[in-house]
């Protein structure tokens, strides 16, 4: 166990070679598990949508480099290359083709800050109480993701496991002494009993009903196809009137699509955490 992470947390070649084929790999593995419908609403999925897949594989490019510069660039290059290919290799395979770029902006503007993160984030190979704080917002957010997966959804139970081995291989890897450890092991633990005691019921209680922008109107055989079945469920409540039922089940980003004989309508649904406590939700016309 030791020797194995000494090999993924220091004794790797960070080559460019590596780097690219580290982007170019997991970008296609990530279309394929939001292409491939049997991964929808899974934790596979997850790797689409959410950062612990993108945590995992940027503290292991970090670990690797000699520099606090070299980390940011790589780091930032890896990003760079990997986000645009997800969306470039879901384009044919998706009801709006090139339209699925209009998502990537979210992403951009987090590959811009991951050179500042990632120029920080190389000092984790101090292996000091310095590691320990830069590593206590990363553990914080994996318990966190913990926490919304097994509340969310049975089927993300291994999105959840894999957050907490990267929480165990962290705390191990990076911090040597006792009192390290027991800190490190200490943030995620109380990071969960905080969500246990404070956090409000998930997202997946909550059910509401709207009408999409514009107030369009459709038939009785209209249909909605959600891109993301982790983030909500939609159907219609009133087709006629444009309303629509909302099952929340996270926190996300997902389009939508009305599909009503001929006429097709694009959507995107955010679902996000509302000043008042509780999930809150907009949509958004792409294409009505």
């Amino acid at each position: 166990m030791k020797r194995m992470m000494n090999k993924l947390y220091g004794g790797l070649n960070m080559s460019w070679l590596t780097v690219l084929l580290m982007a170019v790999c997991s970008a296609v593995v990530t279309a394929i598990f939001l292409i491939v419908p049997v991964f929808e609403g899974t934790s596979f999925a997850q790797m689409g949508v959410k950062f612990e897949a993108w945590i995992f594989l940027a503290v292991i490019i970090m670990a690797n480099c000699k520099k606090p510069l070299e980390s940011a660039v790589k780091v930032f290059v890896f990003f760079l290359v990997s986000q645009p290919l997800i969306y470039l290799f879901q384009v044919p395979f998706a009801e709006m083709g090139w339209g699925l770029f209009r998502y990537y902006r979210y992403w951009f503007i987090l590959t811009l800050l991951t050179f500042p993160v990632a120029y920080l984030g190389w000092y984790i190979n101090r292996r000091d109480w310095i590691s320990v704080l830069i590593f206590a917002p990363v553990l914080a957010f994996l318990a966190y993701t913990i926490h919304s997966a097994v509340t969310g959804s049975p089927r993300l139970v291994l999105a959840a496991l894999f957050c907490l081995l990267q929480i165990v291989l962290y705390v191990i890897a990076f911090f040597p002494k006792p009192s390290q450890k027991l800190v490190g092991a200490a943030i995620p633990v109380l990071t969960l009993a905080a969500l246990l005691v404070f956090a409000r019921p998930a997202a997946a209680d909550m059910t509401v009903t709207d009408t999409l922008p514009g107030e369009p109107s459709f038939s009785d055989a209209a249909i909605v196809t959600v891109e993301d079945a982790s983030v909500a469920d939609i159907t219609f409540a009133d087709p006629s009137a444009g309303r629509v039922r909302v099952e929340m089940h996270q926190t996300g980003v997902s389009g939508f699509t009305v599909q009503d004989g001929d006429t097709e309508a694009q959507y995107q649904l955010e679902i996000y955490d509302g000043e008042d406590g509780v999930f809150d939700f907009r949509m958004e016309a792409v294409n009505p």
